[in-house]
């Protein structure tokens, strides 16, 4: 019988685990956290006792039930609990839970460490267990406190002054700031009219090469309209341009630093397309390990991480592998360091990168699906080029003159390709091409003459700011110390779940209630969104990190303020204040109307509502004709049908109505059924078939036995299965989830998914609860841009204080909504 117990996150971290630690020891999964802050703790309640030194009111999960059962009866049976979760702030915050949640004395555990899951790391670990760092887990319960308070006190707030379903975040609402701030910069923006000029040139032997025009009398050229350039390009067709300086510079361009959480989210963002979320999904799984031809093994180091450093033994391994497979050219004599320059970067971890050099891409072809394989690949091309030697170019400029105009013609060669070889960083929209492909200039010397071929005046306009794709919002929350690794993809779908923000095209187009919930929080609350406010947040939970700061006393000078002030502005703020706008038009019976905010988007409202009901389209937002309008209302025989917009979309009513509530019933028609059959995964009897629901006219899945079962879902059934029991699996997003356990199950690229058994993450019931009346989701009304990365319950904390506050714990068992 195993004398050992360990504690980790996910089973396949556990199965990876198991197979170097021998039969002296029992690995089990805790499914990520077992203990949170419950969801709905009653009206005007946070969760926390914010009278008694913020005691956080934890409860134990009801889908986490059973494992902390389970590890609770085989910790009492084991002599030793090795606590070997992520090496993070969130992972000793989990370790810490079980532990409380099971009971186990602290005399009876050891917390282990490593960052990359191979057979040498783990037991280097077991070899130098620690206890638990208190001081990291009173940052992270500090900081789900912080988001708790700040969401249950904003977002009350909002949902009272502009509309139901709203919610507020630390994190989140700074980050729908960026995407609001930046639409404006669009908004009013004038483009500006520029024209340049390329003029084709010839040397004596009629070699021809190209040269732009950058000054006119002196001055840098700028010429705003097609008449002026055509004139200036008539007249340098006449003239003879003579050389009046060479010059020729090497340049040397070194590689990139391996990935960071944030660069790897930004690349994988470029190059591959992949959403912050599905990186970090597929990162996951290459981190807990897949089998190999060197057996099961983790293929990549931990993956939450802002460091650039790169292990001694790493580097000499890069070393070797680029001596073997590029020659010694391509080797650095010793490895390159790299320093971190995000913003409030911790530096505790080794870089994202492969935990063997040797283990190249080609090699896992058999071994990883598509998807994990193009990360894999990515990751080891960036790690391998940081260590290859720089690129050498040269580049050659000629200046010339003729008359007014002076002209400038440069390219640039590579000497040696050097790290381009393996990997070359993508870039974003308003980054700068370094340099451009290779060509060459003739051989020119001062004086020499040339002639004009050909002038080419070209129209320009300058451009606005791009919009923010997640790639670039990520990256301006890290330059601006906004979040941290585990925090990125999290608040990303935060924005976009919750309605603030919508991903057009890659794009991140702010919704008209973003502008006004960001406006309402600027105005009111704009120490609470502003960059450095928050960024200095995350400066302070490192310092309680370090051991440098008390929580209890930073959250009570946090929170008094926040509470008085929100009490002051729900008494001040009125709703009309941001939701109704004035207008010229006026009504059916000649009321003013004036523009107002509904759930699905502003519209014009009489003005003496609710006595007078009439509303009608913004102008250019009215919907496409329908089926009947015109026609004469079959109910009361005076009013005309027209189109309309309600809360379940277009329809068609009586031009009478509130007198008159008649609607045109006639819908869609029917869905078209799925080709294959899926079993219900909740009444095996019966199957799901498409319906179409009768208000919205929205496609959902129900089971063929209703009214005797009630299962229905909006996620699309693929014809797959979940291969942990059997669930069919359907489309959600970009991957798919099971419909019995709301377990994270990728979808594989190109391949036939009928039929197939697909392995997928932990069990998630929270995934499948359905939105509640009004549109509102369990929890909406908590900050999400905290810990909620790894598919599990977010931001979960830890009861208690520092060396200066006596821990405090309400540990209370889940009541039957939460």
């Amino acid at each position: 019988m195993p004398k050992n117990l360990v504690i980790v996150e996910s089973p396949a971290k556990a199965r990876t685990i198991e197979r170097y630690l021998g039969e002296d020891y029992r690995v089990l999964a805790s499914y990520g956290h077992v203990r949170d802050l419950p969801e709905n703790p009653g009206k005007g309640k946070f969760g926390v006792d914010v009278d008694h030194d913020f005691a956080p009111e934890y409860v134990i999960s009801e889908d986490r039930k059973k494992q902390v059962a389970e590890i609770t009866k085989a910790a009492k049976s084991a002599d030793m609990v090795f606590l070997a979760t992520d090496l993070d702030r969130e992972g000793e915050a989990i370790a810490w839970h079980v532990i409380e949640a099971a009971n186990v004395p602290a005399s009876k555990t050891q917390r282990v460490t490593f960052s990359e899951i191979t057979e040498s790391a783990i037991r280097e670990a077991f070899a130098h267990p620690r206890q638990i760092d208190t001081n990291l887990v009173d940052a992270q319960q500090t900081r789900r406190i912080v988001d708790r308070l700040v969401g249950y006190t904003l977002s009350p707030l909002l949902a009272r002054k502009v509309r139901a379903g709203l919610s507020a975040g630390r994190v989140q609402s700074v980050a729908v700031r960026l995407v609001v701030e930046r639409e404006r910069e669009i908004d009013a923006f004038t483009a500006r009219e520029y024209w340049t000029l390329e003029a084709l040139l010839a040397t004596a032997d009629g070699t021809a090469f190209p040269a732009e025009v950058v000054r006119i009398d002196g001055a840098a050229l700028d010429v705003g309209d097609g008449e002026t350039a055509e004139r200036h390009a008539a007249a340098l067709r006449e003239l003879k341009p003579i050389v009046t300086k060479v010059g020729t510079r090497k340049q040397t361009r070194s590689p990139a630093p391996p990935f960071t959480t944030s660069t790897l989210q930004q690349e994988a963002s470029r190059k591959l397309g992949y959403s912050p979320k599905r990186t970090m999904s597929i990162a996951q799984r290459l981190y807990e390990g897949a089998d190999t031809p060197d057996g099961h093994v983790g293929l990549i180091t931990y993956m939450r991480t802002d460091s650039t450093a790169m292990a001694g033994v790493a580097m000499g391994e890069a070393r070797d592998v680029i001596r073997s497979r590029f020659g010694e050219p391509y080797t650095m004599p010793k490895g390159r360091v790299y320093k971190t320059k995000a913003k409030g970067a911790q530096e505790a971890h080794e870089s994202i990168r492969p935990t063997s050099f040797r283990r190249e891409p080609e090699s896992l072809e058999g071994s990883l699906k598509p998807e994990e394989l193009r990360l894999y690949r990515l990751i080891w091309q960036r790690a391998i080029a940081s260590q290859m030697a720089a690129k050498e170019m040269e580049t050659t400029s000629i200046e010339l003159s003729a008359g007014p105009y002076e002209l400038r013609a440069s390219a640039t060669r590579t000497l040696f390709d050097g790290f381009s070889r393996v990997y070359t960083e993508g870039r974003d929209d308003d980054a700068v091409a370094e340099d451009e492909e290779d060509r060459r200039l003739p051989p020119l010397a001062e004086d020499d003459p040339t002639t004009v071929t050909d002038v080419t005046p070209t129209q320009h306009f300058t451009e606005p700011p791009p919009r923010f794709t997640e790639a670039t919002l990520i990256k301006a929350l890290e330059e601006h110390g906004i979040g941290r690794p585990s925090t990125y993809a999290a608040t990303i779908s935060t924005i976009v779940d919750r309605g603030y923000v919508v991903i057009k095209e890659r794009r991140l187009h702010p919704e008209i209630v973003a502008g006004i919930v960001t406006d309402l929080l600027v105005e009111h609350f704009g120490d609470y969104v502003d960059l450095e406010f928050t960024a200095r947040m995350e400066e302070e939970l490192d310092e309680i990190a370090r051991g440098e700061r008390e929580w209890v006393p930073l959250l009570r000078a946090f929170y008094g303020p926040l509470r008085d002030r929100v009490d002051e502005k729900r008494k001040l703020l009125k709703r009309a204040d941001f939701t109704t706008e004035p207008t010229d038009e006026v009504c059916s019976e000649g009321h003013p109307m004036v523009i107002r905010l509904g759930r699905n988007g502003r519209f014009l409202a009489c003005s003496l509502f609710p006595e007078h009901k009439e509303s009608r389209p913004l102008p250019g937002d009215e919907a496409p004709p329908q089926a009947g309008e015109g026609e004469v209302c079959p109910q009361c025989g005076e009013g005309t049908l027209v189109g309309k917009n309600g809360r379940f979309g277009p329809f068609v009513g009586c031009s009478r109505y509130p007198d008159c509530n008649y609607i045109k019933k006639e819908g869609p028609p029917p869905p078209d059924q799925l080709a294959f059959e899926v079993m219900c995964p909740k009444n095996g009897d019966g199957h799901l078939v498409a319906r179409r629901a009768r208000r919205t006219g929205n496609v959902f899945y129900g089971c063929s036995a209703y009214p005797k079962c009630d299962f229905t879902t909006n996620f699309e059934p693929v014809g797959a299965v979940h291969d942990a029991d059997e669930g069919p699996v359907a489309r959600k997003g970009d991957t798919g989830i099971c419909l019995r356990c709301g377990a994270d199950v990728p979808l594989p690229e190109g391949t036939e998914l009928v039929g197939a058994r697909l392995a997928g993450g932990p069990p998630n019931p929270e995934a499948l609860a359905k939105p509640a009346r009004g549109g509102a989701r369990r929890g909406g009304g908590r900050s999400g841009a905290g810990g909620g990365s790894r598919g599990r319950p977010s931001g979960s904390g830890r009861a208690g204080g520092s060396r200066a506050a006596p821990r405090r714990t309400r540990t209370i068992e889940s009541a039957p909504d939460a």
